[in-house]
């Protein structure tokens, strides 16, 4: 025996949207992490400002998994933004990913949006990426948490 396993018949599917296979494949891959990294899991983590009539002046999501924290969607309302909600927002996601544990954090922008922005708040630049629709990049950040500043 070689280790190669044998194909089994099978269907194969392109298409859009599917809930379904996102959930299931969810569920795999983080099974499969978690058990490469001794058990642990990783935790949702959203930060959310609203006004006084409670609508959403803007968000963050992100996750943490044992010492590291990723963001994946930072968002300020158009009229909000320069206002320094982006930072307040960011900085409460690094003191909750630091409670949590965490000595670093990731996240990607695209060049059209604001890659400007997170060296301002002590990230560095890791990479980017071409191939984004017109001709712009997906720009990677990653910034060591300094847990005695926050």
């Amino acid at each position: 025996m070689t280790g190669e396993q044998r194909s089994v018949a099978a269907s194969l599917q392109v298409g859009g949207e599917d809930d379904e296979l996102e959930q299931r494949l969810d569920e795999e891959l983080t099974a499969f992490n978690t058990a490469a990294v001794g058990g642990v899991t990783t935790e949702p983590l959203s930060v959310r400002v609203t006004d006084e009539t409670g609508d959403l002046i803007g968000g963050l999501t992100a996750w943490t998994w044992g010492s590291l924290a990723c963001v994946d969607m930072l968002w300020v309302r158009a009229d909000q933004r320069h206002a320094g909600w982006g930072g307040r927002l960011m900085r409460a996601a690094e003191e909750e990913a630091v409670r949590r544990g965490c000595t670093d954090m990731v996240v990607s922008t695209y060049s059209f949006q604001a890659p400007g922005f997170y060296p301002r708040l002590g990230f560095r630049e890791r990479a980017r990426v071409e191939g984004v629709p017109g001709g712009h990049q997906d720009v990677y950040f990653h910034k060591r948490l300094n847990t005695a500043e926050l």
